[in-house]
C-alpha cells in the first residue's frame, strides 16, 4: 500500500547505505519519532548500529529490496552510487523512493551531469566526452592546458582524476584513470571554492542555506566556513542555480552543489551530489534545522523547517588519527566534536569531523 504523505511520527525511512551520512540521517529522523531501516552490504556499518534494523544485502538484491519495501514507509539513500536499477526496482515494489532515479543517473555520470547542469541554465567549465587518448588530444586546442581529467563515473576525493599539464602527458593521464570513459574539464580560474546546500519538498516548496566556503587539500574536503562572506548577487545566483536544478529534476530532499566562484558575481557548478553533503555538516550546530534534519523532513511530507544560520561555524573533517585527539577537542570550548563510529582509521578515511562556533 502507498504511502500517503506526511508521514506521521513512527513511520519508518528506509535508507540505502550505511556510512556516517546515513547514521546521520538516522539520528535525524529519531529525534522526530521516525524509525530507520537500513539497506547496507557491509557488517557494522556506522548507520546500522544507531537504526531500528539493518538489512545486509548488495544493493541490487531481489530479496533484500523486497524486505526493505515491505519494512519502509518511504526510501532515500545516503551517496550517489547506488545502483540506479535498484531505485526502480524498490519503485516497481510500490515504495517511494526520494530523491528519484533521475537525479542518480545524473550525478553518476560526469558528461551526463554536465549536460544536464547546462541545459538547466546551471555553466558548468567547458569539457569534452573522453573515450581513448585521440579524443583527450583532439579536445585540447579548444579546452586549453592546465585540463582535468576525471572517469565518467565513481571516484570521489580527488580519485579518478588527473591533470594534463601539456600535450606530451595525455598517454599517461588516460593510462592514470585507468583507460576508463573519461570527461575532460577545461581549468577554471575561480578565486575560491563555495557550495550551497539546498533542499525541496514533496509540495515544491525550497529551501537554502547560506553558502560556504570550502578548502580541500589533496582532493579531499578539509574545511567549511559557514556562512561564507558574499556579495548578494552571488547569493541570489547560487540560489536561482539550485532552484533550476531542484525544479528541473522534479527533486525531493537535500542536494549539495559545488561551486566555483570567478569573482564579480560569477559561478560555475562543479558538481551536484543528490544526498545530504559534506559541505552542510556546519549546520548541526550552525542552524535550528540542520541538513540531515531537513532532508528527513523532506521525504517524509513534512514541512521543510527554518535554515536560518545561528551563528558562524568552521567545519575541519577529522581524517585518520586525527579523531584519536577526541579527548583534547572535546575540552575546547565551542567545538562540537561528532565521531562516525568506524573502525580502523587509515589515512585519509573521514572518522568524523568537529564544528568549531565563531561567533554568537
Amino acid at each position: 500500500m502507498a504511502a500517503t504523505f506526511p508521514l506521521p511520527p513512527g513511520s519508518t525511512i528506509g535508507i540505502l547505505g550505511g556510512g556516517q551520512l546515513g547514521r546521520m540521517l538516522a539520528l535525524a529522523a529519531a529525534r522526530l519519532g521516525l524509525d530507520v531501516v537500513i539497506l547496507t552490504p557491509d557488517e557494522g556499518s556506522p548507520a546500522s548500529r544507531v537504526s531500528k534494523a539493518t538489512i545486509v544485502a548488495a544493493y541490487d538484491d531481489p530479496a533484500a529490496l523486497a524486505t526493505l519495501a515491505r519494512a519502509a514507509d518511504v526510501v532515500t539513500y545516503e551517496f550517489e552510487n547506488v545502483p540506479v536499477r535498484a531505485v526502480e526496482a524498490l519503485m516497481a515494489l510500490g515504495v517511494a523512493v526520494a530523491p528519484g532515479p533521475d537525479a542518480l543517473r545524473v550525478a553518476q555520470d560526469r558528461v551526463e551531469e554536465k549536460t544536464f547542469l547546462n541545459a538547466a541554465n546551471a555553466p558548468t567549465v567547458t569539457f569534452a566526452q573522453v573515450d581513448s587518448a585521440a579524443d583527450i588530444a583532439a579536445a585540447l586546442p579548444r579546452l586549453g592546458l592546465p585540463a582535468l581529467l576525471k572517469t565518467r563515473r565513481e571516484g570521489y576525493d580527488g580519485k579518478g582524476q588527473a591533470w594534463i599539464r601539456d600535450a606530451t602527458g595525455v598517454e599517461a593521464a588516460f593510462a592514470a584513470v585507468g583507460a576508463a570513459p573519461s570527461v575532460l574539464e577545461a581549468r577554471a580560474a575561480f578565486r575560491r571554492e563555495l557550495s550551497i546546500i539546498a533542499a525541496r519538498g514533496r509540495d515544491g516548496e525550497a529551501a537554502f542555506y547560506p553558502l560556504s566556503e570550502n578548502v580541500h587539500e589533496g582532493g579531499v574536503l578539509r574545511t567549511t566556513l559557514a556562512p561564507a562572506e558574499v556579495t548578494p548577487a552571488v547569493r541570489r545566483e547560487a540560489e536561482r542555480i539550485a532552484r533550476a536544478v531542484l525544479g528541473r529534476l522534479d527533486y525531493v530532499g537535500v542536494m549539495g552543489i559545488e561551486l566555483f566562484d570567478l569573482g564579480e558575481g560569477g559561478l560555475l557548478v562543479n558538481e551536484i551530489a543528490p544526498r545530504v553533503h559534506n559541505t552542510g555538516h556546519w549546520t548541526q550546530d550552525g542552524c535550528e534545522v540542520d541538513q540531515f534534519e531537513l532532508h528527513i523532513r523532506a521525504v517524509a511530507g513534512w514541512p521543510l523547517g527554518d535554515t536560518t544560520p545561528m551563528v558562524q561555524v568552521e567545519m575541519t573533517n577529522l581524517l585518520g588519527d586525527e579523531a584519536s585527539d577526541w579527548l583534547t577537542i572535546a575540552a575546547e570550548p565551542n567545538a562540537r566534536l561528532h565521531l562516525y563510529g568506524k573502525g580502523e582509521p587509515r589515512p585519509g578515511r573521514k572518522m568524523g569531523h568537529v564544528n568549531r562556533v565563531k561567533s554568537r
